[in-house]
């Protein structure tokens, strides 16, 4: 594969045996409609169907694509990053294994990029889920992500996005990041550019969903840990620190209380006060002394980050391209 391609498709596989050869073949034929230079990237997460056989035959016979090997089964955060890490192309475009995203699809998110975007986010308009489980909890996770993130998306949870390569290949995924790419690059530089488009939104034709959506709402609490570590990850003491420093001032003041009422008023804890609100004080003093060392250890911890290479959340056993094998045991 050469080194400078136009476009890089990055496709997560865990399980995928019926769908492999029909997605291969409709990734081709719309790509070369496209005119473009393209590679497909397809990372195995260690499979047990034979999934990784297929796909290390259409490797062997198609130097378009590449087949990342991994060592374990990391999830669709990992198998994304993975690919990522490992494409060429100027433009990146992530998307599910399944057929429940439409190949025919990628012309319109070139078109975006050609306007000028630097990135073009799918939105499942016409979703077909189930109404109860799917569609409604969808709906309003969706609401709160935007609303928190400040995002003016729709769709948070599909990958189908298309990302310029110098902005995707900045932020580091991990956990279950990957729904949260744009809002890291929106962090990151806050310049970008960003155009959601309506995609298709197909019932996945075999089996059951293996990258599903069954945590909808965890998604949620996933984007305020996203919001804190954009915001404070290299200043963790303001936040902690913060909060250590109001928990002993509302301690000490109400000590300060007690001890006027006490000069003024000759009022007793044990009588006006009471000792729970004796040992509330104490209890919010010391909790703000754990706050604000909390705080010095967390920067410590990132300092000690910053000084070491970032650790991957996969490891990469090979990697296919054409009949030979590209690299072995690659990763961290």
């Amino acid at each position: 594969m050469s080194k400078s391609v136009d476009l890089s498709i990055v496709v997560p596989m865990y399980n995928e045996k019926d769908s492999v050869a029909a997605l291969y073949s409709r990734l081709v034929t719309t790509l070369e409609k496209t005119k473009k230079s393209f590679e497909i990237v397809f990372v195995d997460d260690l499979s047990t169907d034979p999934t990784r056989k297929l796909l290390a035959d259409i490797a062997a016979k198609d130097e378009r694509v590449v087949l990342v090997e991994l060592l374990s089964n990391f999830g669709q955060t990992g198998a994304i990053a993975a690919g990522i890490d490992i494409a060429v192309g100027d433009v990146i475009i992530p998307m599910d294994g399944d057929l429940q995203h439409a190949p025919e699809d990628i012309p319109a998110f070139l078109e975006g990029i050609d306007a000028g975007f630097d990135v073009v986010s799918g939105w499942r308009e016409k979703r077909v889920d189930g109404l109860i489980l799917r569609r409604i909890p969808s709906k309003v996770a969706n609401l709160l992500l935007a609303k928190l993130s400040g995002l003016d998306l729709h769709d948070f949870g599909t990958t189908f996005k298309a990302y310029r390569k110098p902005f995707i290949k900045s932020v580091n995924l991990y956990g279950d990041f990957h729904r949260f790419i744009p809002f890291l690059i929106k962090e990151k530089f806050r310049k970008v550019k960003i155009k959601e488009i309506p995609i298709q939104n197909i019932e996945r034709p075999f089996g059951e969903s293996n990258y599903g959506i069954s945590r909808t709402f965890t998604v949620f609490f996933d984007l305020i840990r996203v919001k804190f570590i954009a915001s404070y990850r290299m200043r963790p003491l303001q936040v902690f620190g913060s909060i250590g420093l109001l928990a002993m001032a509302a301690g000490l003041g109400g000590f300060f209380v007690m001890g006027i009422a006490r000069l003024l008023f000759d009022w007793t804890v044990t009588t006006q006060f009471g000792v729970p609100a004796f040992t509330l004080c104490g209890f919010l003093i010391l909790s703000g002394l754990q706050f604000l060392f909390s705080g010095l250890l967390a920067e410590l911890i990132v300092k000690n980050h910053n000084d070491f290479d970032h650790v991957k959340p996969y490891v990469v056993g090979r990697v296919l391209n054409g009949k030979e094998s590209l690299s072995q045991f690659t990763g961290h």
